[in-house]
């Protein structure tokens, strides 16, 4: 071929491709097997709709659209459908299901080996969590770790009040999630950061939150990822290439923490155990990955829902006055065994979990091979099927008033003798995860949030929301987690 001609027949070949996408494409989207399902048109041929929703942290709020205007099945990508009908939910996150976590959990993180956050094969997460759970049951939180929350609890409320005034407002926001972060680095690197100390976040700390976001970006737009991780200015290294820095640092935890005899982490236990176990044992690479995605997990997920616990008591008054007596009756050295018998304390804390939960998007399964049967429509093997506890904790035929915080409702949800309805309200609430992937520090979380509320409200009795916070200020963002949109909660403490 002659070198002039090369050009050309390049182009052509580019052309020809691009038809060919284009036509495989629109062959797809009139002969798929999911334009049974409902949804808007544009679902057949794009999932762009979809990805603009997830990048402006609007994702829960566009699905919750389409299930209003669609019906619980409705189709939202050529290759993705959303389900808000309860059977299918229950079908979809039973343990045994066959609808297996999707590509997306992989794609999330940046690491090179399986966590318990990303695996999709069944036996292996069994395994994993099996010797995980060890380290995270309630009695042994309490036996091991309780002092060091409530300690931690303390010294943060106290940090409030010197900061704040009655006419001063304190970010409750920023001192819960330092208050979480905190708890959640000690009891897996063994060690204190410090940062209720110091009023603010590590390196450590700033990388990891600056990592989630990049992963966030980098799953739905592959191409910023691999772009901005070969960009040498030190914001893109943090969103886009953290990895090595990030395991650099909780190897030299970890092995720091196996060196001093008179500190523990959450792992010595599970480690020790292991080892008894033929070929269950967790090396020391695994151990700083899971370490690392628990810290994630247990950060801003508790302090945001302690936020917004704070705010929804403040606008009410009359729930704030009835929670402080039920508060007021507890001896001085409480434990958090005691906390968890106050109806009104734990009722508010569903209540927020309920409305307010820190993971409300989506929860992507694939269907099995063989397809499934959801909500009267067959969706082909492969398909990814996804749930949101957002919509289904406000529909109004499985929560009365679904949209009203009302504690008082878990006063009949959290008794034994149940109606049906009851019964199905009470199943469906799922702000920790559903089934056998239901969040493993589900205790350590109640146990922060339990004791955080108690000693907030116990030492701030004059607390009040400042005027900045508001309804509109404390929207929520949905950038995987949720986050107020002004990204602060204002309180004016008191004295």
């Amino acid at each position: 071929m002659d070198i002039s001609t090369a050009p050309r027949v390049v182009g052509v070949l580019v052309v020809l491709y691009l038809v060919w996408k284009f036509a495989l494409v629109f062959y797809n989207a009139f002969t798929s097997p999911l334009n049974q399902v409902p949804g808007p048109f544009h679902a057949r041929l794009t999932n762009l709709r979809l990805k603009l929703a997830v990048i402006t942290g609007q994702r829960m709020y566009y699905v919750d659209s389409q299930h209003k205007k669609y019906g619980p099945i409705v189709r939202l990508t050529p290759t993705e459908v959303a389900v808000a009908d309860p059977h299918a939910f229950q079908q979809i996150h039973k343990i045994g299901s066959g609808f297996h976590k999707t590509q997306w959990y992989s794609e999330l993180t940046s690491f090179d080996a399986p966590q318990i956050f990303t695996m999709s094969d069944a036996k292996q997460h069994a395994a994993r969590r099996k010797l995980l759970a060890r380290g995270f049951s309630k009695s042994y939180l309490r036996a091991t770790w309780e002092e060091l929350v409530k300690s931690k609890v303390e010294l943060t409320v106290r940090k409030m009040k010197e900061e704040g005034s009655r006419d001063r407002a304190v970010d409750v926001l920023k001192w819960w999630t330092l208050f979480s972060t905190d708890v959640s680095t000690h009891l897996m690197f063994g060690q204190s950061f410090e940062m209720v100390e110091k009023g603010e976040a590590d390196t450590y700390i700033r990388t990891l939150q600056s990592a989630l976001m990049g992963s966030g970006i980098g799953v739905e737009i592959p191409l910023v990822r691999f772009i901005g991780s070969w960009i040498p200015l030190e914001a893109c290294r943090r969103l886009f290439a953290s990895t090595p820095f990030l395991m650099a640092y909780g190897t030299k935890a970890i092995r720091g923490s196996k060196q001093r005899r008179d500190t523990a982490n959450i792992f010595a236990k599970i480690i020790s155990e292991s080892e008894k176990d033929q070929g269950g044992d967790l090396g020391e690479k695994d151990v700083v990955i899971e370490a690392t995605g628990l810290i994630v997990a247990g950060s801003d997920t508790t302090g945001s829902t302690l936020t917004y616990l704070v705010w929804a008591v403040l606008s009410r008054s009359q729930l704030k006055d009835d929670l402080q007596k039920e508060l007021s009756a507890l001896p001085q050295n409480y434990t958090d065994q005691d906390l968890e018998n106050l109806p009104l304390l734990n009722a508010i804390i569903d209540e927020t979990l309920r409305l307010y939960g820190a993971a409300p998007g989506g929860l992507p399964r694939r269907t099995p091979p063989e397809g499934a049967q959801l909500g009267g429509y067959h969706i082909p093997g492969g398909t990814t099927v996804t749930t949101q506890a957002y919509t289904i904790h406000r529909d109004d035929t499985i929560f009365e008033d679904a949209l009203n915080f009302d504690p008082f409702r878990w006063f009949h949800l959290n008794t034994a003798d149940l109606t049906p309805q009851q019964e199905l309200a009470k199943t469906m609430n799922h702000p920790f995860g559903a089934g056998s992937r239901t969040c493993l520090g589900i205790h350590l979380a109640r146990m922060e949030l339990r004791l955080g509320a108690a000693e907030f409200f116990r030492q701030c009795k004059h607390a009040k929301l400042a005027p900045s916070t508001t309804a509109k200020s404390m929207e929520m963002e949905n950038f995987f987690l949720i986050a107020p949109q002004s990204h602060r909660c204002d309180v004016l403490v008191g004295s």
